[in-house]
C-alpha cells in the first residue's frame, strides 16, 4: 500500500492533485504510474482509495474511488505531556514508536531541571507524520509548542489526569487506577525526575502520582511506557 499524509483533503472532492513534495515522491521515486492504487490519510480519520490519472512529478492528479471515515478510532484519548531530552534524538525516537503504538496528542513541558529549554516541533511533526504513513494510521497527533511546567499546568483537561515520577511517596500502578475508555493525560519529567514543588503542583492540580514499575526508565522509555500500558489496558 503507497500511503500519503494530505491535511487539506476534502470528503466531498472526486479528484485530488497531489502536492509537489508528494507528486515528485511518487512519481521519482516510487515510480508510480498511471492506474496505480493509491491510499491518502487527513489525520482527521480519513481514509481515500484513489487511482492515478496523471503521474506528474510536480502536480499528480488522482481520482478518488471510495473514503472511509474514522479509520481503527481508537475507544480512547491519550495526552502524553513530556520533558524534551537533551538528546533531541530521544524524543524523536518516542515520537515514532508512541505514533505507532498509539498517541493521540503531545505537549512539550519544560521543567525546573530540563536540560533542554525548546525543540523544533517543525522537524519533530515530520517524524511523527512519516510514522504515520509506516503505520497507516488515518489519526496524526497533535503536537503542541514547547511551554513551562507551570503554564501547561492552566491549561484544562477533561479526563483523568497521572503524573509518573520516581520521588518517594504513595503512588498507584496505571492498571489500578484507569478508567477504560476514558480520556488520559499523563506527565512524564525530563532526566532529572520532576523537582518536589512541581509534583506538589501537579497533585494540587487534579493529577494523581502513578508508577511505571520498578525499573528507573529514561523520560524517552518512560513516556512510551505509558503509551503501550494504556493502549494495552483499553484492548483488554
Amino acid at each position: 500500500m503507497q500511503l500519503f499524509y494530505t491535511p487539506d483533503i476534502n470528503p466531498t472532492v472526486s479528484q485530488y492533485f497531489l502536492s509537489e513534495e508528494e507528486s515528485k515522491h511518487a512519481v521519482r521515486v516510487l515510480r508510480l504510474v498511471n492506474g496505480d492504487a493509491v491510499t491518502l490519510v487527513d489525520g482527521k480519520g480519513g481514509m481515500y482509495h484513489a487511482e492515478i490519472k496523471d503521474a506528474h512529478p510536480k502536480r499528480t492528479i488522482l481520482q478518488i474511488n471510495a473514503v472511509v471515515t474514522g479509520f481503527n478510532k481508537r475507544n480512547h484519548y491519550l495526552h502524553i505531556a513530556v520533558a524534551p531530552t537533551k538528546n533531541i534524538e530521544r524524543t524523536e525516537w518516542f515520537l515514532e514508536k508512541a505514533t505507532e503504538i498509539g498517541v493521540d496528542e503531545v505537549s512539550l513541558i519544560i521543567c525546573q531541571r530540563s536540560e533542554r529549554k525548546e525543540a523544533k516541533v517543525e522537524r519533530l511533526n515530520k517524524i511523527i507524520t512519516s510514522a504515520v504513513k509506516q503505520s497507516i494510521k488515518a489519526y496524526h497527533p497533535i503536537l503542541n509548542e514547547a511551554v513551562t511546567f507551570s503554564q501547561f499546568l492552566k491549561q484544562p483537561f477533561e479526563g483523568q489526569k497521572f503524573m509518573a515520577h520516581c520521588a518517594d511517596g504513595e503512588k498507584l500502578a496505571l492498571a489500578q487506577s484507569l478508567d477504560k475508555q476514558g480520556r488520559y493525560l499523563i506527565l512524564i519529567g525530563p532526566e532529572g525526575d520532576f523537582s518536589p514543588a512541581e509534583i506538589d503542583m501537579a497533585l494540587q492540580n487534579g493529577f494523581k502520582a502513578i508508577t511505571l514499575g520498578e525499573s528507573r526508565l529514561r523520560t524517552e522509555t518512560a513516556a512510551l511506557e505509558a503509551c503501550f500500558e494504556v493502549n494495552f489496558l483499553n484492548r483488554i
